[in-house]
């Protein structure tokens, strides 16, 4: 069982995942074509202690103009400047989802449990630490379990998924207006998709993107309700398509991330199975909607890619793979347009931590930021830098 899966069935109850059968593949040789390139420029910026400054983060940063960064590690919500002080802004709930920060510094984020119905909520934490429930999930058709976090339009509305409830209990899309009103723009079905943990994004039209870990019409993907996971269109009218939908096979499954888009209009995304070994992939959507797997993962190389990639202007895609690599414990990737692929880190879990479900931040100059689960010092996870 993987610490995610232990984490959110710790808290839900609900969902649980296992990568055992890759985890008995015995890892001896890094296959030809996977290209170790250790950065020499690679920094713990924090190391946290899993007492009052929170720990075990699952979740990405953000960052403010001033290279603040700002994250959520186990019931805190903190911020880290430059020298690496951490200052702890909130106490709360557990959050899984990476924060969106609006311009006055306000922070809006989710919570996977807690609320009226303790089935999750969205929350304000305002720059004087206070925080606000926005909305606190019920159950049933307003969704249930949000795992992702929110993005925000210019007007102040908030966009995001829940990973359950909704008309068929298989999660929603749903519009928080800055009124408080929550609209759910659409309940999953099944062959539409089941099932989102991962966050939207939003094109200038009012369309959103995402994807789900279940759904669609495969019955390659055992112990599913249905499906091997979909990528989705949803217009700004509401109706819904579905651009992809993964056999399970060489083409990935299970995609958990979110999707990141060029400026001709090509997604790229992760699958935390499937690819040719089964240990995941990453790959490319184009707009004629023909799927490209750009890499397979093998196991040294790292398995289960669960976090959302981050793109440079060279049009490099940069992620993080949650576990496996030289020593079991993680690697933070690098694959261009071509496909071509190289190792940039591989974590160890007692030196810089190991466990990476979250995606990596991009800054202006090419540094990378990102979060470890578990390892580090005291065992609670880790905020690292890279410069590739």
């Amino acid at each position: 069982m993987t610490s995610m899966a232990q984490f959110l069935m710790a808290i839900s109850g609900v969902r649980l995942r296992t990568i055992s059968s890759l985890m008995t593949l015995t890892f001896l040789l890094v296959p030809a074509g996977v290209i170790s390139s250790e950065a020499q420029n690679f920094k713990v910026l924090h190391t946290f202690t899993g007492g009052k400054d929170g720990g075990s983060p699952v979740a990405g940063l953000i960052r403010d103009a001033q290279g603040n960064l700002y994250g959520t590690a186990a019931n805190v919500v903190f911020r880290l400047d430059k020298t690496g002080r951490e200052t702890v802004l909130h106490n709360g709930f557990a959050s899984m989802g990476t924060l969106v920060r609006d311009a006055t510094g306000n922070l809006y984020g989710t919570t996977y449990s807690g609320g009226s119905s303790n089935l999750g909520t969205v929350f304000e934490v305002a720059t004087s630490g206070h925080e606000t429930v926005l909305h606190s999930f019920v159950g049933g058709t307003d969704g249930a379990g949000p795992a992702a976090g929110v993005i925000l339009d210019r007007s102040g509305n908030l966009y995001g998924t829940t990973s359950l409830g909704g008309t068929h209990n298989a999660g929603t899309v749903f519009k928080l207006k800055k009124s408080g009103k929550e609209i759910v723009l659409h309940s999953f079905a099944g062959p539409d998709g089941a099932n989102p943990y991962a966050s939207l994004i939003r094109d200038a039209k009012g369309n959103l993107y995402g994807t789900t870990e279940f759904g669609g019409h495969s019955n390659q993907c055992a112990g599913t309700q249905t499906g091997c996971g979909v990528v989705f269109k949803l217009a700004s009218t509401g109706r819904e398509t579905v651009l992809y939908a993964f056999s399970g096979g060489a083409d990935g499954s299970r995609p958990q991330a979110g999707l990141v888009q060029d400026d001709n209009g090509n997604f790229y995304g992760t699958t935390v199975a499937g690819g040719t070994s089964g240990a995941g992939a990453v790959f490319k959507l184009d707009k004629a909607r023909k799927e490209t797997v750009l890499h397979s993962f093998t196991g040294p190389d790292g398995v289960e890619p669960s976090s959302q990639l981050v793109r440079d202007q060279k049009g490099n895609l940069y992620g993080t793979a949650l576990d496996a690599g030289v020593s079991d414990t993680g690697t933070l990737f690098k694959v261009d347009e071509t496909g071509a692929f190289s190792v940039l880190h591989y974590f160890d879990s007692t030196k810089d931590g190991y466990f990476l479900p979250a995606g990596l931040l991009l800054d202006a100059k090419g540094h990378l930021y990102g979060t470890t689960e578990l390892g580090g010092r005291f065992g609670f996870g880790t905020v690292f830098r890279l410069i590739p």
